[in-house]
């Protein structure tokens, strides 16, 4: 199995967990989910495009194994606040039935940590495979980046008194920087 096979298998594993994951969350009120689909269909016709076409692959050992170091930690960290979630869980920019705040676990130090292990993956994907899916990372950088906006609107409005306080805590995506 090539390096590309192994980490294309990984991404599968971590979207199969994810899908049965989501069978147990909350049902949501309100669903942005056109932007969402939007995102990842640009972002998977880049990624095929690239792949197709053999794009700029990485040819450097230490870079691609930094690249599936970041790609192994970033999805460990997503599955990890996934877990904090629990039934919290929803697509981006969606609001629960009966929400709770989390604060504990990988919030505790970031507030959108599935946000930083996805765009961590996606980092560690681009530098262990090909260097085009910047591209592609832009991208999902941008997208992650306006749904946490949105997304912390929404908590302010619905935790008036809890979220101001933990925001002011915490950094977005990066712990100690962003």
């Amino acid at each position: 199995m090539s390096l590309t096979d192994a980490v294309f298998t990984l991404w599968g594993v971590f979207a199969l967990y994810w899908l049965l994951a989501a069978l147990t969350a909350k049902h949501g009120t309100r669903r942005q989910l056109g932007r969402t689909r939007a995102v990842v269909l640009i972002a998977g016709l880049a990624l095929a495009r690239v792949f197709r076409n053999g794009g700029l692959p990485v040819h450097n050992s230490a870079v691609r194994g930094v690249g599936v170091a970041l790609l192994v930690c970033g999805l460990g960290l997503a599955v990890w606040a996934r877990v904090y979630l629990g039934r919290n869980w929803g697509m981006p920019m969606t609001q629960k039935d009966e929400p709770e705040l989390v604060t504990a676990g990988p919030y505790k130090r970031v507030r959108h940590p599935i946000y930083s292990g996805l765009l961590a993956a996606a980092l560690g994907t681009v530098l262990a495979t090909n260097l085009y899916g910047l591209i592609a990372l832009a991208a999902l950088a941008a997208y992650s980046i306006y749904s946490a906006k949105v997304e912390e609107r929404q908590l302010c409005a619905t935790f008036p008194a809890a979220y101001p306080p933990y925001k002011a805590q915490t950094k977005m995506l990066i712990p100690f920087v962003l």
